[in-house]
């Protein structure tokens, strides 16, 4: 590995267990109650939305269901929601990335503006590698506690990852277009399209937001920040509650009231002489 990265390459390291204080995730009912006693969840002192389309994307393990309340949210500010409808996060990831990206073209075709992504815990590492393979229709990603630079998570969703893992592999006969499998299959070594997106450097036309809390009872927050410390934002409460945390929904609405960046016109020779 090189030395140096450009700042919008992530460092990833794979698969570490780490003692987490996961009984504070029983907080989670905390953050719900501090959100519907919010201004903000009722729209008041944030900026309104433009009619711009935004996909939501589930944790491991979950289903679309459980971000309805961000989803109602996101449309009375004034955006356009989507749910991801890829099903339960726990699959090959390289499958989830397909279903996400239909949902994300739907998106595209039906409002005619560039998507934006919100991705809580691995719906925000599948929303990047999404990104990834459609940095023309995709404005920014908006993680919420994902570990974007490596598992380093308790040992509780370690164990759920391996059973997960497991059940791909017993699969793979249905997919016979697929490469064979790898010991390496659903983590960030896995030489699949997924993993390798997880390893290059984020297009630089789509906006990055990491949300994060140093109170995280199931993932090292650590591994939950960009490189670009712009782009970072800290709150207080429970990792599960990231969906319900009235702090994530005021930094959301601010970040997706951003304008999206520009792709960057390459530098012509009278440019370079001037």
């Amino acid at each position: 590995m090189p030395k140096t990265m450009p700042k919008n390459q992530l460092l990833v390291t794979d698969h570490v267990p780490i003692d987490l204080p996961i009984w504070r995730e029983a907080l989670l009912g905390v953050d719900y109650i501090r959100l519907k006693a919010s201004r903000i969840y009722y729209g008041r002192g944030i900026p309104k939305g433009d009619g711009s389309p935004v996909v939501l994307v589930p944790g491991f393990l979950g289903i679309d269901l459980y971000l309805v309340e961000l989803y109602g949210w996101l449309w009375r500010i004034g955006y356009q929601p989507y749910m991801s409808r890829i099903g339960q996060n726990a699959e090959c990831p390289n499958l989830l990335v397909d279903h996400l990206s239909k949902t994300i073209l739907r998106a595209r075709r039906e409002t005619g503006k560039r998507v934006q992504l919100i991705g809580h815990s691995l719906g925000g590492v599948i929303a990047r590698g999404a990104a990834m393979q459609h940095p023309d229709v995709v404005a920014g990603v908006i993680t919420l506690g994902s570990p974007v630079r490596g598992v380093r998570v308790h040992p509780w969703v370690l164990g759920s990852a391996e059973r997960v893992r497991k059940r791909i592999h017993n699969r793979r006969h249905l997919f016979p277009a697929q490469t064979p499998h790898e010991p390496g299959c659903y983590t960030s070594k896995c030489a699949c399209g997924f993993s390798c997106t997880w390893r290059e450097s984020f297009p630089d036309t789509v906006r990055e937001t990491a949300i994060f809390t140093k109170t995280d009872g199931i993932v090292d927050w650590k591994v939950c920040v960009n490189r670009d410390p712009k782009t970072n934002f800290e709150v207080s409460g429970t990792h599960c509650g990231l969906a319900w945390n009235p702090e994530v929904y005021r930094i959301i609405a601010t970040q997706l009231a951003v304008p999206p960046l520009q792709k960057r016109k390459p530098r012509t020779a009278r440019t370079r002489a001037a």
